[in-house]
């Protein structure tokens, strides 16, 4: 396995769950359980970025490594550039974004993106899907579809339903007669350090705008996306109340 890096990004202000990485999940904060997640990993380093004292103390009490970045950057991805720099990392180091809300990350998951990342040099991302089986998921926009072509490389992220079956949504969104080609993106990332620091440079997309989702500046910029299918699921991340009662329904166990 080759050598990689995990980094948290994690803000304390979300509109639907404020203080999300704080919030408690069978006695322990959110942020504590997806630093083990991490840590469970073949990663060498595991580091939280945030703008917020309330969660470099969190971090801090359970021995974790947290590194301040400002409040005024606009994304996570803005935040793990600045923690490249910040710690000083060659270009050619992989690091992979765990997103702070995910305690239910597989290990397995983490390792895999990393790999796919070392294994594909022509790729500046790679990432990873899991099929669709839900017919509400197709037509739910915060669950964003993506098609490759036949290498698994990234044609288009969507929170529309792509590919369109022009067939069977003739006349609006009637369940198609197949499922098999419609995936599920799941939120986990690696990265080169090197990339990172000119992506951050770079203006957003019109469709990343349009879309809200930031993968679409890579497409925009003719970069290569890679996509593998997830070994394992990776389970839900916490966006809600609901979500918050149901991980924690799932470690009490």
């Amino acid at each position: 396995m080759t050598d990689f890096k995990v980094v948290i990004p994690a803000r304390y202000q979300s509109t639907r769950l404020p203080g999300k990485p704080l919030l408690e999940i069978a006695g322990k904060p959110m942020i504590q359980h997806v630093y083990e997640r991490a840590l469970s990993s073949e990663t060498s380093e595991v580091i939280v970025a945030t703008d917020d004292e309330r969660i470099q103390h969190a971090v801090e009490s359970f021995d974790g490594k947290v590194c301040m970045t400002s409040s005024s950057l606009a994304s996570g991805t803005d935040r793990l550039a600045a923690v490249v720099d910040q710690m000083q990392f060659a270009d050619d180091d992989i690091i992979v974004n765990l997103q702070g809300d995910e305690p239910e990350m597989p290990a397995v998951l983490i390792n895999q993106v990393a790999s796919d990342m070392d294994s594909h040099q022509d790729a500046v991302m790679t990432t990873l899907s899991v099929e669709i089986t839900d017919f509400a998921d197709v037509t739910n926009p915060n669950v964003v579809k993506l098609v490759t072509d036949a290498a698994g490389y990234a044609q288009y992220f969507s929170r529309a339903p792509i590919p369109w079956h022009r067939d069977d949504f003739t006349d609006g969104y009637q369940k198609p007669h197949s499922l098999d080609l419609f995936r599920r993106h799941i939120g986990l990332y690696a990265y080169r350090a090197g990339f990172l620091r000119e992506f951050v440079g770079w203006e957003q997309a019109p469709t990343e705008q349009i879309e809200s989702l930031e993968q679409l500046r890579v497409l925009w910029h003719g970069r290569k996306i890679h996509v593998s299918q997830a070994h394992v699921s990776p389970g839900t991340g916490v966006d809600t109340q609901a979500d918050l009662d149901r991980v924690n329904e799932l470690f009490s166990l």
